[in-house]
Parts: C-alpha cells; sequence; structure tokens
C-alpha cells in the first residue's frame, strides 16, 4: 500500500515535472539563439532570417512545426470525430503543401538572398513597381493570417494546461506562463531561438501524432479490431459530406488545396524560404514534409478521430444537431480524452508519463506556429511600416528593439482576445479552432495569384495584383465569422452572397476566385512591370548570381 501512495503521489506531479521540463527547454533554447545572434554581425538579417544559414535539418522541422500547428492536434481530431470518415481526405492538404515548397520555396530563396529581401512584401512590391500600396496591403494580409493563428495557438495552450492541472484558472495560468515563456525566446533570440525551439517541438509534435493514434488502436483491440468497430459507424459518419452535411467534396477539397496554398505562403513560411541555406535545403525539407507528415496524419491523428467516435459515441441532437459526448465535452478536446483516460489506465505511472508527453506535444505544436507567426510579423511592422514610413533613417539595432516591443504587444493583444473569447460565451467566432485556423489560411491564400504570377507566369501588372488582392481580403473577410457580426443586421446583399457561397466552397478559394478574376481583367488593361525586370527575375529564380548580366535568351523568353 505505501508504494502504490507513492507512486500514486508521483503519478499525480508528472504533469508539473513534463511541463517545467518543456519551459526549461525552451528558455535554455532561447538563451543558445541570443548567444549565436550576439556573436554575429549581420544585425537585423540575422534577428529575422538567422543569417540565411538554416541547414536541412532545422528547415525541415521548422516548417513541420509551423505548418502543423495545434489545428493538427486538435482540430484535425476534432473536426474527424464530429464529421467521420470524409474529413480523412483533408490528409491531401500534405503533399500539396510539400509541392509547394519544392516549386515556390527555391525560386523565393534564391530571389531573396541575391536582393536582401526579408518579408513577402520586399519581394512584391519590387517585381510589380510598387511603392506603397501593395506593401501595405501585403503587410495587412500578413496581419489578418498571424492574429487569428496565434489567437488559435494561446487558446490551444490554455486548453491543454486546463487539462493538464485541473486546478482552478489553469486555462488562464498556462496561457499566461506559455505566452510569457514564448515572448523571452523570440524577443532575445529572434529566428535563431524559434528554430531551436521548432526542432524540438517538431519532434515532439511528430511523436505527439504517432502516439495518439497508436493509444486508440491499442484500446480498440489492435488495428484489425479497430478497422471493424470503425465499419459499424452511423452511415453519416462513413460518408461524405460527413455527420453535419458541411464537407461536400467541394468544400473539402478546396479546403485541403487551399489550406496548404495559404499556410506555405504566408509570411513565416516565406521567411523560412528566405531563410534556408540553400535550394538543395528546400528541396529536401519538401520531400522530408511530405512524408513524414502524411504519415502523421494518416496513421496518427485521423485514427484519433475515427477511434473517438467508437469509444465515445457521438450525441445526435432532436433538433438534428451533433453534440460531443459527455465525456468528451468538446470535440477539440477527443485527442486529450483519449491519452488521459487511455495511457496511465493501460501503462501506469509510465503511461501517465506518455499521457504528459502528448499533453505537451501539443503544446509544442501550438507554441511553435505561435512563435514563428509573431515573430514573422514582427519583421513585417519594422520593415514594412516602421522603416518606410516612421523612421527611414532608422539603425538596424533600432529597428531590432522595434521589433521586440511589436513581439511583446502582439502577444498581449492576442491574449486579450484569447480571455475576451474565455470569458464571454457571445463571443464565438473563435470557439473553435478548425475555423478560426482556416480563417487565417483563408486570408494569407489572397497571395496566391500575385506569387504564381511573379515566380512563373509574369503576365500580371501592379494594378491587377493589387486590385485582385483587396477583392480578395474583403470576400474573405465578408463571409467569415466577423462579417456577419459587422454587417449581417443590415441584410446586405453582398454579405448575404459570400456567405453562401461559403457554405459550398471554402471561404479561401472563394476570396480567390473573385481575387484571380480582378487580376486577370485588370491585367488585361494594364502594363506587366518592365521586360527587364521580369526577365532579372526569371533569371535570378534559376540560379543566376548577383550582378551577372541576364542573357539576351532570358529576355527573348519574356517578351
Amino acid at each position: 500500500m505505501p508504494t502504490q501512495q507513492t507512486a500514486g503521489g508521483f503519478e499525480s506531479m508528472m504533469p508539473y515535472l513534463v511541463f517545467g521540463l518543456y519551459i526549461m527547454m525552451l528558455l535554455i533554447l532561447g538563451f543558445a539563439g541570443w548567444r549565436k545572434f550576439q556573436r554575429s554581425r549581420r544585425g537585423e538579417e540575422d534577428y529575422y532570417l538567422a543569417g540565411r544559414s538554416q541547414g536541412w535539418i532545422v528547415s525541415s522541422l521548422t516548417i513541420m512545426a509551423t505548418f502543423f500547428s495545434s489545428f493538427a492536434l486538435l482540430g484535425v481530431p476534432g473536426t474527424t470525430y464530429r464529421e467521420g470518415v470524409v474529413f480523412a481526405l483533408f490528409a491531401l492538404n500534405v503533399p500539396i503543401g510539400g509541392a509547394v515548397i519544392y516549386a515556390f520555396g527555391a525560386k523565393i530563396a534564391r530571389i531573396g538572398r541575391a536582393r536582401n529581401f526579408v518579408t513577402p512584401a520586399d519581394m512584391l512590391a519590387d517585381y510589380y513597381g510598387s511603392r506603397h500600396a501593395m506593401r501595405l496591403l501585403v503587410a495587412l494580409i500578413g496581419f489578418l493570417f498571424v492574429v487569428p493563428y496565434v489567437i488559435v495557438q494561446l487558446r490551444a495552450g490554455g486548453m491543454l494546461a486546463e487539462q493538464l492541472f485541473g486546478f482552478q484558472n489553469a486555462f488562464e495560468i498556462g496561457t499566461i506562463v506559455l505566452a510569457i515563456t514564448a515572448t523571452l525566446y523570440i524577443i532575445v533570440g529572434g529566428m535563431r531561438s524559434v528554430g531551436y525551439a521548432d526542432v524540438v517541438q517538431g519532434l515532439l509534435l511528430i511523436m505527439g501524432m504517432l502516439l495518439g493514434g497508436a493509444t486508440i488502436v491499442w484500446r480498440l483491440g489492435g488495428p484489425e479490431a479497430f478497422f471493424e468497430q470503425v465499419s459499424q459507424l452511423p452511415a453519416s459518419s462513413l460518408s461524405s459530406p460527413g455527420t453535419t452535411g458541411f464537407w461536400a467534396p467541394a468544400m473539402l477539397m478546396t479546403a485541403a488545396a487551399f489550406g496548404a496554398l495559404g499556410s506555405l505562403i504566408q509570411p513565416a513560411q516565406w521567411m523560412r524560404f528566405y531563410a534556408a541555406s540553400s535550394t538543395r535545403t528546400l528541396r529536401r525539407s519538401a520531400i522530408i514534409f511530405t512524408v513524414v507528415l502524411t504519415s502523421c496524419y494518416i496513421f496518427g491523428v485521423m485514427l484519433v478521430g475515427l477511434g473517438g467516435q467508437v469509444q465515445y459515441p457521438l450525441q445526435y441532437l432532436p433538433d438534428g444537431g451533433v453534440a460531443a459526448h459527455a465525456d468528451v465535452g468538446a470535440f477539440d478536446q477527443i485527442l486529450i480524452v483519449i491519452v488521459k483516460n487511455n495511457l496511465p489506465a493501460m501503462l501506469g505511472l509510465f503511461g501517465a508519463f506518455l499521457a504528459g508527453m502528448i499533453m505537451i506535444a501539443i503544446m509544442a505544436a501550438a507554441m511553435s506556429t505561435a512563435d514563428a507567426n509573431v515573430h514573422a510579423f514582427s519583421a513585417i511592422f519594422t520593415r514594412d511600416i516602421y522603416q518606410r514610413y516612421v523612421a527611414p533613417r532608422s539603425t538596424e539595432q533600432e529597428r531590432v528593439w522595434v521589433g521586440r516591443i511589436v513581439i511583446f504587444f502582439s502577444i498581449v493583444f492576442s491574449l486579450f482576445l484569447v480571455f475576451l473569447s474565455r470569458n464571454n460565451p457571445q463571443f464565438t467566432p473563435i470557439q473553435m479552432l478548425t475555423n478560426m485556423a482556416l480563417l487565417g489560411i483563408a486570408f494569407s491564400t489572397q497571395l496566391l495569384p500575385a506569387t504564381v504570377d511573379m515566380l512563373y507566369i509574369h503576365r500580371g501588372s501592379r494594378q491587377g495584383a493589387t486590385a485582385g488582392m483587396i477583392v480578395g481580403v474583403i470576400v474573405v473577410f465578408l463571409s467569415s465569422p466577423f462579417g456577419n457580426m459587422i454587417f449581417g443586421g443590415i441584410s446586405s446583399t453582398m454579405v448575404g452572397v459570400a456567405t453562401d457561397y461559403a457554405k459550398i466552397i471554402d471561404r479561401g478559394a472563394l476570396g480567390l476566385i473573385a481575387n484571380l478574376t480582378v487580376f486577370v481583367l485588370i491585367s488585361f488593361f494594364t502594363s506587366r512591370p518592365p521586360l527587364g525586370k521580369i526577365a532579372e527575375y526569371v533569371a535570378l529564380s534559376r540560379g543566376r548570381r548577383k550582378g551577372e548580366p541576364v542573357t539576351a535568351s532570358t529576355m527573348q523568353e519574356v517578351r
């Protein structure tokens, strides 16, 4: 009996031990990044891009960690739990994402290195010859992506702290501790600290996804018994459009495709392309990204969602709606509930340790995305706003400090919105992690037409690219919960149309259609960038060194 009591006491302390080790690890990595930054003489470039020297291991894991946020470990299994097999096809977004890294990353990295670009706006504004409008617009899109995504990650971190510790105000305390930790290591070391932290957090994320899938398969009796029980789920959970009828083929395919596209041309990922040591590094990263994360999706979190329906059946409501099982509470909690309720029972003290590690893996997924996006927004504000319009003669050291201040206030603002949603149940737009994550991606997707034209097509104009982005952002906003909150009461026809179509296809795709239509029409009647500029970008994207003349064949090709 004394032995059992001791084990029980140690088991109750396990969450605090694992959480404490995790926080300590992040702070140590932040200090390591700060030491490296202090020894570097590259200033702003080192702070925001790690001196453009990240190797394939760091690049692979930081791209993965930024791409797979708490959405992957909470939102994806939660949506699969609610909707059934149909949402498992969302895993298609990973190979699409790998193709984006391979096709776009190398070109962006080559051009960025040759011209010393730091933000997406640096490149797009330079190519299209826009002094103000496009730079400000790309900065706005960066902001509209970052805010929802950071809110999602901090909210997820609080949810995890609440589940991990269970005491009163654990959500608030956990969220604040994670926010303070992220603020410290981002501020002191910049991209180097973020990259070091993402290596460990990326490995934790991979472990958490696969271990979650293994837990539910084991709990249900092994692979054969697992799939036998899944095959007996209600018909709506085994077919399209899923339990709620939302995930029709068009919605699912557009969400998967544009979710990947938007996630990998958003500012933080774009800056990771700049930071890679070579194009070979990025191509290796693309292959690793595709193989590893597709496996994590299929053999990890998707199994959690499907097995969760077996162990904790959905509750079908009289009004036709559906709710999570009472023991689960909220759909996004299914992975947490499965590991907490099964691993300690199956493996005792070691199971409790593994359950704590999976919880930390979810926190790592949240932190790795939050730190990357806050850091990217700091670069956007400092380079695209402060340096251009507030203090054109500022020094690099001054801009680094301004960036640190931006990081601090960005996290404080995000915390405010998280606590607002927590304490005000009527503030619903950020209650469901999947919805908020897809909204941020929908905004960043509006960079796609201009990016594809700049890298491959070379037929668009500055006016067309700018107008297309504006229209795309407006359509996404109007079809979002925030658009309904602001304009729904005045029966705006435009809002109604946008909202109706957003029920058929992903709102990012809806905005993209409007964006592309305007882009093509206006570009047809206006002039594209000068041939010399286009030829220079084509040559740089193919590996021409800075200062080398553009060949006559390249000039002829772009005519």
